[in-house]
């Protein structure tokens, strides 16, 4: 099966709790599956040539989570056209803010701007409808792992 490397963006752990029950789900379905909690562009590299899936909020005013802005810079900055990146998103928001998903929303424009083929539809939470993001994720994530070759 695949080999799935999930980078994580969080601030209060939301997208740390959505990225260990995707890990477990994943894993359940004969997939190899790493979490990245602060993802460093060597693992990124690594992933490449497999599946990437993240998962961040949002924080501030639509801004990445300390956690995960570096990796997001480095990949912008220093690795450029990446057509052979398969990925999957999945964004947490509150839609009580101006940028809802706002960090999501920029991940997967970068990396669509990069030529990287995004896997399924980008799933967004809304901290105002779903008090509990990781419950939500799961039919998404089970079905987001059917894709994966």
């Amino acid at each position: 099966m695949a080999q799935i490397g999930i980078f994580v963006g969080t601030v209060y752990g939301n997208s740390l709790l959505v990225a260990e029950e995707a890990e477990t789900i994943l894993q359940e379905l004969g997939h190899e599956v790493k979490v990245f909690e602060e993802g460093a562009l060597e693992a990124w590299q690594f992933y490449r040539q497999h599946y990437a899936l993240v998962i961040t909020s949002t924080t501030g005013q639509g801004d990445l989570p300390d956690s995960i802005a570096p990796l997001f810079h480095a990949i912008r900055d220093r690795v450029g056209y990446q057509p052979e990146l398969h990925y999957g998103l999945i964004a947490l928001g509150d839609s009580s803010y101006d940028n809802f998903c706002g960090a999501g929303r920029a991940f997967d424009a970068l990396l669509q701007e990069q030529g990287a083929t995004r896997v399924g539809e980008v799933l967004e939470i809304d901290a105002m409808e779903q008090p509990e993001p990781e419950l939500v994720s799961r039919p998404w994530i089970e079905h987001w792992g059917t894709l994966l070759k």
